[in-house]
């Protein structure tokens, strides 16, 4: 039953996936250059994913916790006007303004890549595909696969701080809000859980945990969340005591958190979830059996991040006239 159930899973995420990629190419083909294609940048720019590759890894050997915030980077991109790179225009009240952001990381990334594909390609690649690019590699060069996706993605011009909180899922969320916040974005019910396997790798600020613990009148932290592991809750509490500075993080994954792989969904098998968030995948019954095959295996994980990845990295895109391609990153041209 349980393998029956995995490959019937398989099958619905390949067949899903096969649908999008005929529908995107028959898009980009009818739409004279006004959709995502893959080698987009085949003659104005062959060097364009080499160069980011390049970025992505010489960062990530210098400061291993690069990938876990690139992927982060994109999720609160593209959650929020599209996968357009609103997140990195600088300025008074634009989405990096927003407590949420502020702790975004990876833009320094994004800027270098940019800074030498401005040099090799001047005013042809946009950052969009840049933090698309950069997010793919972050994933495979910590173990994941290598996911080819399309490019053609062009620069928002609009980035608003009011536009974040009601686009972005908050730690506290329960079941019902992702799934209607993804339903929003077009993604499912799949999608949500596969995608929320990016916590495999990257860490969290302590604050984005405290309401799983109360502080006593000793000034310690006790365990008000039942659904999380007494003993991983004990872990927490010595790393995020009370009082400890806003800058101090905890791992996303306890055991393997600079590898992305399945140990994610075998840590919530586990009770060992980080955010509510994350254990509400394991109690709710709509997810709790996809939970258990993602935890038994990983290359089911992998194929089914593929599909999933592609999806997330075309919301919203703004293509063909739409937009523009920015010479830098921090500001409109």
């Amino acid at each position: 039953m349980e393998t029956t159930r995995a490959v019937v899973f398989t099958n619905i995420i390949i067949a899903v996936s096969s649908l999008f990629i005929v529908v995107l190419f028959l898009v980009g083909s009818v739409s004279g250059g006004g959709s995502l294609f893959f080698n987009f940048y085949g003659n104005s720019c062959p060097a364009v994913e080499f160069v980011v590759r390049n970025a992505v890894t010489s960062s990530s050997s210098s400061d291993p916790s690069i990938p876990g915030k690139l992927l982060r980077l994109l999720f609160h991109d593209c959650f929020v006007e599209g996968c357009d790179a609103s997140l990195m225009l600088r300025g008074n009240n634009t989405e990096l303004s927003d407590p949420a952001n502020r702790s975004i990381g990876g833009l320094s990334v994004i800027d270098l890549a940019k800074r030498d594909l401005e040099m090799l390609c001047p005013e042809t690649v946009s950052c969009a595909d840049i933090i698309a690019l950069a997010a793919r590699d972050a994933v495979a060069i910590t173990g994941g696969p290598m996911i080819p996706i399309p490019t053609g993605r062009r620069d928002g011009v609009v980035s608003v701080v009011s536009n974040v909180r009601p686009n972005i899922v908050d730690t506290s969320f329960t079941m019902d809000q992702m799934i209607n916040l993804f339903s929003t974005k077009g993604l499912s019910l799949i999608d949500l859980l596969v995608l929320s396997g990016a916590h495999t790798i990257g860490a969290a600020h302590c604050s984005s945990i405290r309401s799983r613990f109360q502080e006593t009148s000793n000034g310690k932290f006790t365990l008000i969340d039942k659904t999380l592991d007494s003993n991983y809750a004990n872990d927490l509490i010595q790393q995020c005591p009370t009082g400890v500075s806003p800058s101090v993080t905890v791992n996303n994954d306890p055991e393997t958190s600079l590898v992305f792989d399945n140990q994610y969904y075998r840590n919530l098998m586990n009770n060992k979830g980080l955010f509510p968030s994350d254990s509400a995948l394991l109690i709710d019954g709509r997810t709790r059996k996809l939970v258990e095959d993602l935890a038994n295996d990983q290359q089911l994980f992998f194929e089914s991040w593929g599909q999933s990845f592609l999806k997330l990295t075309s919301i919203g895109v703004k293509t063909g006239d739409e937009g523009q391609i920015r010479r830098f990153c921090g500001a409109t041209n």
